[in-house]
């Protein structure tokens, strides 16, 4: 993508590793400057190994708002976020612009499991959570 095509655009779809990377050098003909809607999908990847991406992503725009006074509507979007007021405030979401869909609003109501993994070795709780999550699959068949 050629900085014309992306001065042409009026809507661009990037991973938050690519954005950052594009948006990392400021200046006036930045492509964060005339961004005026920043939609994250998977907002709960923040507690991922993902998340200080995302975190650096939206901190940028949170200081490039404070030096232009200018306004950028953020979107967060996830299907599993416990903590979704915790985001919000990250987001600098206030009361009034926060929408919280719960489980009411699914069409297909979803089932959460909780299973406790013991084992102390990394490569031994990633075979049992796959042990464990294979039982519960076959289970619910």
């Amino acid at each position: 993508l050629s900085r014309a095509e992306a001065d042409a655009c009026d809507v661009i779809v990037t991973t938050p590793e690519k954005w950052d990377v594009v948006t990392r050098k400021g200046g006036d003909g930045s492509l964060a400057r005339s961004c005026g809607l920043l939609i994250i999908d998977e907002v709960h990847l923040l507690a991922d190994d993902r998340g200080s991406v995302i975190e650096s992503v939206v901190a940028r725009l949170h200081r490039l708002v404070e030096s232009t006074q200018r306004s950028v509507r953020v979107v967060g979007l996830s299907a599993t976020l416990p903590n979704y007021a915790d985001v919000a405030r990250f987001l600098r979401v206030g009361e009034r612009g926060l929408f919280y869909f719960g489980p009411e609003h699914r069409p297909v109501p979803l089932q959460q499991t909780f299973i406790g993994v013991t084992a102390r070795d990394r490569f031994k709780q990633n075979k049992q959570m796959d042990e464990m999550c294979y039982e519960q699959v076959s289970e619910s068949l």
